[in-house]
């Protein structure tokens, strides 16, 4: 049934009263109709009588249309690109055939095991370039720069993803030499593993390659050749399990090995020989005038980064799922970090992870100067593995001299917090003489979890030193100020400040610019920024680390990023 409205009217001047019979049949007929047709959902119909025309209006409502099935969206798979790209290097790119995996098809194209001239590898839809093996990049050219040297710029557009086979593969860029590797906040150039790109990479996978390696003229200590004295351009050290030479060191503290931005490596920490292994990133003697922003490392089989020696500057590092220590420093590194997210593995054993933070030195050559001086700021530590064979989440030795300001760490497994080990660690003497700045400072520092002993002095079990003893490590600690290590985590998303964190005082890291200490430039002016907050990230509007990182269970990041690292982008 429907409710309608009807209009009769004569047509061609029929009289109604002449014919009311014919008009009221008509009526019917109208009606009938109009009741089939009244589907179709026309609001107005007119139908031919035998006596004349019947119009019959209706506000009937049309019915509402079925609807329509929304499609579920899908993401088109790579195609392989038909050929590998030329590069201005004379020896080119090997294509080595096409490789499947879930996002689609690739064309492999390797690089030479030496780059010889400045090259370009651009994003071409389709392609992926390959580590064969190791590659260098230029040729070492010694710990001075020279006059006409042949200089290499290995330059890698955003969203380029190089793989590397399973095995002793890695990235060196050789002293005198640089890497330009700009990616983007929506194109992070990635480092990863074939497995990665197969499809057949877990969120436990790990240590499949070796990784990326820079080889600067800056100073470093614990020389290879005992006769050589520290810091002089005599003073060079051997990369850490390379067969072959990898040379760095010098006395150039301002080298610039070029720029790392918008990076992941993931899968990397293979191990070259004799139990040594990479980590995703190793700086070695770089100097500051080398960029390294936004860079991530994900499932280090070994450490997410280590510097040895030099002056590093880093903002905006992540490190999730590192099977040894997240930030490790040694041979008198003058390191500056600020923001920086650490995330132990999600299900990790001691077997498979260990510190937050390890400053070390070779303990029978803490002495050596310059003495490592390292300042972190603004930094959320999450560690979860009980037990790990650095005692506490963060230690410091080897005489090193470090700032933590600025910090949020909660320990989930209750390890020990903070750990010092020998005397020259803790001294609280500043001595110009033997590049010592004092004792460690803590500024705006919280510790969440510590356990039932938060602070670890020196060993003495073995006949080591006595000191400092746990009482000294608290006061140290406690020197400082807004520090607490009883201090109850309000995190949100892991990472992200929640009320407790935010009410904590922050400390003005920018006072430590253009820091010199006993003639050497520590913190070049400008590098560290005033912020209002704790931690590495202020609120839920604070999103630095989105979009270039990848989400695993141990860490996610949101939306709007890379996707998760069991897989390549899939554009």
């Amino acid at each position: 049934m429907f409710r309608r409205r009807t209009d009769i009217r004569p047509v061609m001047g029929q009289s109604i009263k002449g014919d009311m019979m014919t008009i009221f049949r008509n009526m019917l007929l109208a009606g009938a109709s109009a009741t089939i047709l009244s589907a179709c959902g026309a609001s107005d119909i007119g139908s031919p009588g035998a006596g004349g025309n019947v119009t019959i209006i209706t506000n009937n409502p049309a019915p509402t249309p079925a609807p329509t099935p929304t499609p579920t969206p899908t993401t088109p798979l790579v195609t392989a690109a038909s050929a590998c790209p030329v590069i201005a290097d004379s020896q080119g790119l090997t294509d080595r055939g096409t490789l499947s995996g879930p996002t689609g098809s690739y064309r492999v194209c390797a690089l030479p095991a030496r780059i010889n001239a400045s090259s370009i590898l651009p994003r071409v839809s389709g392609v992926l370039y390959n580590l064969a093996s190791r590659v260098d990049v230029g040729t070492d050219q010694g710990p001075a720069a020279k006059t006409g040297e042949a200089s290499v710029t290995l330059t890698i557009q955003p969203g380029v993803t190089i793989i590397a086979d399973n095995g002793p593969t890695w990235l060196n860029v050789n002293r005198g030499n640089k890497i330009q590797a700009v990616g983007s906040k929506t194109q992070p150039i990635i480092f990863t593993s074939r497995a990665n790109a197969e499809g057949s990479t877990t969120d436990n996978s790990s240590g499949q390659w070796g990784g990326v390696v820079l080889s600067g003229r800056a100073q470093i200590t614990d020389c290879a050749a005992s006769a050589a004295t520290p810091g002089t351009v005599a003073c060079e050290r051997q990369t850490e399990g390379a067969v072959d030479p990898a040379l760095y060191g010098g006395a150039t503290n301002t080298d610039s090995s070029g720029t790392l931005s918008y990076v992941q490596i993931r899968y990397s920490g293979y191990i070259l020989s004799a139990n040594s292994e990479l980590q995703s990133l190793t700086t070695q003697g770089v100097g500051s005038g080398t960029t390294l922003d936004h860079i991530m490392s994900f499932n280090s089989s070994d450490d997410g980064a280590e510097f040895f020696g030099g002056h590093v500057n880093m903002k905006y590092y992540v490190s999730v799922g590192a099977e040894d220590d997240n930030l490790d420093t040694d041979t008198g590194l003058k390191g500056n970090f600020q923001y920086v997210i650490v995330a132990q593995r999600l299900g990790a054993t001691p077997a498979t992870a260990d510190s937050m933070i390890e400053a070390d030195s070779d303990n029978a050559l803490d002495g050596n100067t310059p003495r490592q001086n390292t300042t972190v700021a603004n930094f959320t530590f999450i560690d979860r593995v009980a037990g790990n064979s650095d005692v506490a989440s963060i230690l410091l030795r080897g005489g090193t001299d470090y700032t933590l300001a600025n910090g949020v760490m909660v320990n989930q497994a209750t390890n020990p917090c903070l750990r010092i080990s020998r005397a020259q660690t803790a001294s609280r003497t500043a001595n110009a003489a033997i590049d010592e700045a004092g004792a460690p400072i803590f500024q705006s520092v919280v510790f969440s979890g510590c356990g039932s002993r938060p602070f670890v002095g020196s060993p003495n079990s073995s006949g080591g030193e006595s000191t400092p003893t746990d009482a000294d490590v608290l006061a140290l600690f406690n020197a400082g100020s807004n520090n607490n290590a009883s201090f109850s985590s309000t995190l949100t998303s892991l990472y992200i400040n929640g009320a407790n964190e935010t009410a904590v005082a922050a400390f003005d890291a920018s006072t430590l610019n253009n820091r010199t200490i006993n003639g050497i430039l520590v913190t070049p002016a400008g590098f560290f920024d005033k912020t209002s907050y704790i931690g590495a990230v202020k609120d839920a509007s604070d999103t630095w680390y989105t979009g270039w990182t990848c989400n695993s269970p141990s860490a996610s990041f949101g939306t709007g990023n890379s996707g998760n690292c069991t897989a390549l982008p899939s554009a």
